[in-house]
This record gives structure tokens, sequence and C-alpha cells, in this order.
């Protein structure tokens, strides 16, 4: 577990100029051939066509998006579980520009894949009877002559359209491709992690991040696992009564709503529309955990891993 961790927050603390997709997908490669485990890595052309929402985000960038899927499958009677993390290696919140200030940290917007990351390498280390997916959509969400624009409306790979309303809203672009190809093969789990949305840190600040759930029963034993080890969580709302709010006139769905307030609970209503079958799924968002206000150089803080010491002891309580 402590290797998870501190992979986590060592890649969350690194400047954008070192972690970026390409370099992400190196450390990837070297997890994957460490625990024997096997790794497919898509872009270019064949990102474009099976992952268009993925591609249309980092597409602006001199460095190419890309998905990167690692496998470690034991015995099919052994419970699947499904790790997914927001990969935005820098935010600068593409031609809907971040101020100064709210794009300092942007480094940390690979927080999620960051932990997801270090989950998974902390779950195989331990060789426990599971079977292991990993999920990382690896983009930067940049600005030139090829960047999506406000009011475009891209496909994703699910075939719902999205319309653009916001290109600073690009977290649940990749993650709903992301999710919807997760959920094509069957899983005990699906948990996402990432740096969504500001909402969720004016709502519950810096001390918990927002849980989202489809599933009464995992919601209870997330709540109580991050209990156990003090990674608490706090469950937030996904009701139908929010659908309207990320409906749209010129395409299926909008990436925000135009009302106002529920920032985060829109968001993961938007995520849920990509889950299929009805698999217990999680979402947390965790904006206000992935990294520390608090010692280092300038105040600035560093990487909590925040999410990597929860799971483990979620799996070692109800999987093992």
């Amino acid at each position: 577990m402590i290797n998870g961790i501190y992979l986590a927050r060592d890649l969350i603390n690194c400047p954008a100029n070192i972690i970026n997709p390409k370099s992400l997908e190196e450390v990837c490669m070297k997890l994957a051939l460490f625990h024997e485990a096997k790794i497919k890595i898509t872009k270019d052309k064949k990102l474009k066509e099976n992952f268009p929402a993925i591609f249309t985000v980092g597409r602006a960038s001199e460095v190419n998006p890309r998905l990167i899927d690692i496998s470690l499958y034991k015995n099919k009677n052994f419970p699947s579980i499904t790790f997914v993390g927001k990969g935005v290696t820098f935010d600068s919140g593409g031609l809907d520009l971040k101020p100064p200030k709210a794009m300092e940290l942007m480094k940390k917007d690979m927080g999620g894949a960051a932990i997801a990351i270090g989950l998974a390498h902390s779950i195989m280390m331990a060789n426990l009877n599971l079977n292991i997916r990993l999920l990382v959509p690896a983009v930067e969400n940049a600005v030139s002559q090829n960047s999506m624009r406000p009011l475009d409306i891209l496909s994703t790979r699910s075939g719902i359209d999205v319309e653009i309303g916001n290109t600073d809203a690009e977290g649940r672009l990749i993650l709903a491709d992301a999710l919807y190809f997760a959920d094509e093969k069957p899983t005990d789990l699906l948990i996402d992690f990432a740096t969504l949305t500001g909402a969720a840190r004016v709502a519950l600040g810096t001390e918990l991040p927002a849980l989202f759930s489809n599933n009464d029963k995992l919601s209870s034993q997330l709540l109580n696992s991050g209990k156990k080890v003090e990674e608490k969580l706090w469950r937030m709302p996904l009701h139908k009564n929010f659908d309207k709010l990320i409906n749209s006139k010129n395409a299926d769905m909008q990436n925000i709503n135009y009302v106002g307030g529920a920032g985060s609970t829109t968001a993961a209503q938007f995520l849920q529309r990509f889950i299929l079958n009805k698999t217990p799924w999680a979402h947390l968002d965790i904006a206000g955990m992935a990294f520390s206000k608090y010692g280092g150089a300038l105040n600035s803080g560093g990487a909590t891993s925040y999410g990597v010491r929860l799971l483990n002891k979620l799996i070692e309580d109800n999987y093992e």
C-alpha cells in the first residue's frame, strides 16, 4: 500500500512538463511489465475512431492524447474490479481559459489517474484473488487552432452527442468514453477518481471528497471503509430531477448546466448516463483533496494520494 501511495504522490507532485500523456503511458508500461499484466495503448487514428471524446479534448496539445488500458486477469471465478482515473496532465481550461491563479496548480488535474495507478499498483503487489483493470484517459487540455470550441457538438463512444457549454468541463468528457468502455466488459465494481469540479470543493471544502454512486450497498461500504482509515467521504445525491439541467436543445446532452448550482451533482449525473448494465459504480470527486495546502515551498503543499488507503480497505473488507 505504501508503494501505491508514494507512486500516486510522486505523479501528482511532478510538474506538467515532466508528467504528460506520453510519460504517463511510460509509467504504466513499466507498471504492467513489473506485474506481468497486459497493457494496450490506444492513440492517434484508432483513438479518434473509437474514443472521439478523449481525442477531441486532447487534440490541441503537442503531446497526443491516449487511452491506457492495463489488465491483470487471474481467474474467471475471482471478483473483477475496474478503476478509472481522470488523466488531464494539465488543464488550461481550453478556449474558456482559466485565470492565472486557478491555472497555477493544474498539474494536479491528473490526480484521479495518479490515485487509480497507485491503487492498482498496491493491489497487484498484494497478489489478491482479484481480476484488476485500470483505465486512464490521458490528455492535456491545451489551447491551439485544434482546440474544441464552445457550442461544438462532439461524439462519444456511446453514440451520445454532447454540446460543449464550456471547454473547461473537459474531465467528464474523457471519463464518458472511458467509463462506457470499462462497462462494456462485465465487472463487479467500477470506481472512477477525478479532480472533476470546483463545485465539490465549494460544497465540502478540502476535508472531504464527494461520493456519488448508483448503489446503496457500495456507498455504505465505501463510507465505512473510509471511517476506518480516516479517508472519509460524504455522499452526494444522484437524482433524475437533475437530468433536465444537462439536457440540450442541440444535442443529446450538454457538458455543463446553464442554470447554475449543483455543479458536482450534474457532473456526476452526466457520468451516470455512460454506465451500463446496472454495474455497481462509484464516482469520487477529489477536487478538494488531491493536493493539500499544508507545507511545501511557498506554502504550495503537496499531493495526498487520498483514496489509495480507502480502496485498499474496501477491498480487504469486502472482496478478499
